[in-house]
């Protein structure tokens, strides 16, 4: 396929089996992008996807992952960064990761050379990982798989860290991504100023500073409604952040 030549193919490592955010987190920060977009972006978006919302693209990346055909993106989901080290230091996937597949993206969508198939993918890849991003976990330490590894108990049943990022506490919440958009999205000026400074690499790297907040002292913790309200604020932001920065993106790309 066309779209290829911004998506090299390249021999997949072990896998990460993530899905950041779930379908409600992917598309709470879709809706949220959506309502802070440009005309000119609006317009560009609505051109590429149709009568397709950005909350609902949004999960396409997920819903893929069992297509062979695009089975060379499965590493695009995440990125390592261990403690005290930075994006520009750490050892680099060969398969590519969150932070330089968004660079891609951006690039092929600012070429004005794509087809059609490949506008809608880069459009869906960029929504996607820039979700990614912003799931704390998905920019991962190095040593248990984005917390996938690390076992603990989320509300009697047995889970892993991960998984309490990706669902856990979004489910536990009972609000639906249009819901949770309303909630999440009260931003302002100076917030949305400061939020879309940086790139993706500068993005990445702030989630090493919530590591000590989201880590139990040990593997196995019992977790519940305590951690749910400690670290609720924290989920609110990253959605939000998430949001207004792939708003951000967009706007820079389409005007």
């Amino acid at each position: 396929m066309k779209f290829l030549r911004f998506l090299p193919l390249l021999l997949i490592l072990q896998p990460l089996a993530v899905h950041a955010w779930g379908a409600t987190g992917h598309r709470t920060v879709g809706a949220i992008a959506e309502k802070h977009l440009s005309k000119k972006a609006r317009k560009a978006v609505h051109r590429i996807l149709g009568d397709e919302s950005m909350a609902i693209a949004s999960t396409w990346m997920d819903d893929v992952r069992s297509d062979r055909k695009y089975a060379f993106t499965r590493d695009w989901h995440w990125v390592t960064i261990p403690d005290g080290s930075t994006y520009a230091a750490a050892e680099k996937n060969p398969n590519g990761d969150a932070v330089e597949a968004i660079g891609r993206m951006v690039e092929g969508l600012k070429s004005g050379t794509l087809s059609k198939e490949e506008e809608v993918v880069n459009l869906k890849v960029l929504i996607h990982l820039i979700g990614d991003l912003h799931q704390p976990l998905h920019v991962g330490r190095g040593d248990d798989k984005g917390g996938n590894a690390f076992q603990v108990q989320w509300f009697n049943k047995g889970s892993n860290l991960h998984r309490v990022w990706d669902s856990g506490m979004i489910d536990h919440s009972q609000l639906s991504y249009s819901e949770l958009a309303i909630s999440v999205d009260r931003s302002t000026a100076k917030q949305m100023t400061d939020w879309a400074r940086g790139d993706a690499a500068s993005w990445a790297q702030e989630n090493l500073a919530y590591r000590e907040q989201i880590y139990p002292s040990e593997a196995g913790a019992e977790l519940g409604y305590e951690y749910q309200y400690l670290n609720w604020p924290l989920v609110e932001q990253q959605l939000q952040k998430a949001g207004i920065r792939l708003a951000g993106v967009l706007n820079s790309i389409f005007g």
